[in-house]
């Protein structure tokens, strides 16, 4: 048996309505959530009101994944929140695996903490054929185990378009949050922030985020791309 580089992270909260407070987390998951954000946002805990249990993903000698919940008799009765990072496609299965999983321990509730949805940009059809990959993780997520608390919640950043929402089943809760205001934050404090415009590549990005932006100039990318160069 080897093991991979991955590891999961089961965020054990003694208050479970501070699973909705956006702030400072702590250091030791800092290193995790760089992989997930880029350094850009930070998922959504307060140190001293959670416990973190963290585990290498383990695999067989062809790479399926021989995975093993740490202290699965300790989390029961608990508030679980699972920290997920679907970077790549080579790591879902294993995550879903263990999020598949939780629920079944006999937990009080649970809650996916997804930062990045991935195929969010995918959620529309323009020719016959055409596959929306975003309805697909959509229907995937939905049929997460209800807890003894209910469905399961879903947490994630700045989805591509709010519709996408109704992509996913009754069996699971999205909420949907954004980093924007920590971003808003950040360039306020700079020192030339009133020199900051913000550019937007289409018309559907200025549609989904200028309003949250509006206290800034708007600048809008013209995509030379498709312009034939005889005009």
């Amino acid at each position: 048996m080897t093991r991979s580089q991955g590891r999961f992270y089961l965020l054990l909260v003694r208050n479970p309505a501070l699973l909705h407070v956006v702030g400072p987390v702590s250091t030791a998951l800092d290193g995790f959530l760089s992989d997930l954000m880029g350094q850009i946002m930070k998922v959504t805990m307060v140190r001293d009101c959670l416990e973190s249990l963290s585990s290498i993903f383990p695999t067989f000698d062809d790479g399926f994944p021989n995975l093993f919940i740490p202290n699965a008799h300790g989390i029961r009765g608990q508030h679980v929140a699972f920290l997920a990072s679907f970077s790549s496609p080579k790591v879902i299965f294993e995550q879903l695996s263990i999020i598949y999983a939780l629920p079944k321990l006999f937990i009080s509730s649970f809650t996916l903490v997804l930062p990045f949805f991935p195929t969010g940009t995918s959620e529309r059809m323009e020719d016959e054929g055409d596959v929306a990959t975003a309805f697909t993780l959509a229907r995937i997520l939905s049929n997460i185990p209800a807890s003894r608390g209910g469905p399961t919640s879903l947490v994630t950043f700045d989805i591509h378009a709010l519709q996408e929402r109704y992509y996913f089943g009754d069996n699971i809760l999205p909420c949907f949050e954004s980093g924007i205001p920590l971003l808003k934050n950040r360039l306020q404090e700079l020192p030339d922030s009133d020199n900051i415009a913000i550019a937007f590549p289409d018309d559907g990005a200025w549609k989904r985020f200028h309003k949250q932006l509006q206290h800034f100039p708007t600048i809008f990318v013209l995509n030379l791309i498709n312009i034939p160069w005889s005009l």
